[in-house]
């Protein structure tokens, strides 16, 4: 960050707590014989009623370990429901690569 603030400190201490509690809690990944990528996707157009922006959201699983995963709202509003799952699916296919 170019400008970081007091807010950010603390915000950044926060976390640190937060993961030095849960230090114990690991992943768990589980073996399979089958190598399958599963991606499963949430797509809601114009939701935010204010700014009409979409929020879109993906998980993407190798077997049945979750790799990826976000959640956000589009900084561009899209005109059609069709225009916010080819905005996702770019996105999504930039992660996975």
């Amino acid at each position: 960050m170019h400008a970081p603030t007091v807010g950010h400190f603390h915000a950044f201490k926060r976390i640190l707590h937060y993961v030095k509690g849960t230090a114990h809690h690991g992943l768990q990944l589980y073996k399979q014989s089958i190598h399958d990528l599963i991606t499963y996707s949430y797509v809601d157009w114009a939701c935010c009623l204010d700014t009409r922006h979409s929020t879109t959201g993906y998980a993407i699983f190798f077997c049945d370990n979750l790799i990826s995963w976000s959640s956000k709202k589009q900084s561009i509003v899209s005109r059609s429901s069709a225009e916010v799952k080819y905005r996702f699916l770019a996105i999504a296919t930039i992660d996975i690569a």
